[in-house]
């Protein structure tokens, strides 16, 4: 496991001397923009699991994307070969068709200080609501980013990050009422506390995620990566493109539904992804929304 591999991986080829906020922005888009967050490993008959050096072979030498566990250690263990101050936090997710956060922590962030300042570094969310930069531990505050505004809010040392996002406009509205677009414009996201944790923490839930009929990541082949415009995803044969701000304050969300022929192709050209084995592509309804 080596840093230059990784860089490679991701095309960041900006300095790495300090370990400044700039900096660290800049190698968060990379990884963004390189590395997609997908759980297709479920849906083509691997496992997923999170011994780290699985995880760097899988992203860095296969050129595979993942899920939280994986984006978010693989990015830590860079963050913190560069001298970062490095720890991570656990999440509970929102689901908006239960109205509740979830009751198990499934979701991995990495929490970064620098000169004091804390920030959430998440590069393992997906879709829209995958923030662009690393964003300042504060209560309270508009932080705006591409796609969209994003806030915390801190009540009784839990932390709630939401986002508002802009209005949509749908060109294909057969698409209109798809239960993948997200109806509300400001989207609660998930909750967490600053108690540090360990992958160790993540054990359980990386097995249920998998297994479990309950799951959203057994229900959903997803695929999903940012642009320097947007994101695209791939959700079963459902592909999609958002451009944010492509209008004064509105995003374009253009969709096409894809023949089994066609799956493979596109996640080679729009995710640059390659699977060892064959893909069955699933998309039952449910609480995923873009």
């Amino acid at each position: 496991m080596n840093l230059e591999e990784y860089f490679a991986r991701t095309g960041y080829k900006g300095s790495l001397e300090k370990q400044d906020l700039e900096t660290l922005t800049n190698i968060f888009q990379h990884h963004i923009r390189a590395v997609p967050f997908e759980n297709l490993s479920i849906h083509c008959g691997e496992k997923i699991t999170l011994e780290l050096e699985h995880v760097y072979n899988k992203i860095v030498q296969r050129k595979r994307g993942g899920w939280c566990m994986e984006n978010n250690q693989l990015l830590g263990w860079v963050l913190k070969s560069l001298g970062y101050d490095t720890s991570f936090l656990g999440a509970y997710v929102f689901n908006p068709h239960q109205n509740a956060y979830a009751t198990i922590m499934t979701h991995l962030l990495v929490k970064v200080v620098i000169d004091g300042k804390a920030y959430i570094v998440d590069g393992g969310f997906g879709v829209s609501y995958q923030m662009w930069q690393p964003m300042e531990l504060v209560s309270g505050k508009d932080q705006p980013q591409a796609p969209g505004v994003f806030r915390f809010t801190e009540r009784n040392a839990i932390w709630y990050l939401e986002k508002m996002r802009r209005k949509q406009y749908i060109p294909n509205q057969s698409f209109s009422n798809s239960d993948l677009l997200e109806k509300k414009e400001c989207r609660k996201v998930y909750m967490f506390s600053l108690e540090p944790r360990t992958v160790e923490d993540f054990r359980f839930q990386c097995t249920y995620l998998q297994t479990s009929p309950d799951s959203l990541f057994t229900k959903k082949s997803i695929c999903a990566l940012q642009t320097t415009d947007g994101f695209r995803a791939l959700i079963g044969w459902t592909f999609t493109e958002t451009t944010y701000n492509y209008k004064e304050n509105m995003d374009l969300v253009e969709f096409v539904t894809l023949e089994d022929e066609e799956v493979e192709k596109t996640l080679k050209e729009k995710f640059n992804i390659t699977l060892d084995r064959k893909l069955v592509p699933i998309n039952v309804k449910g609480p995923y929304t873009i």
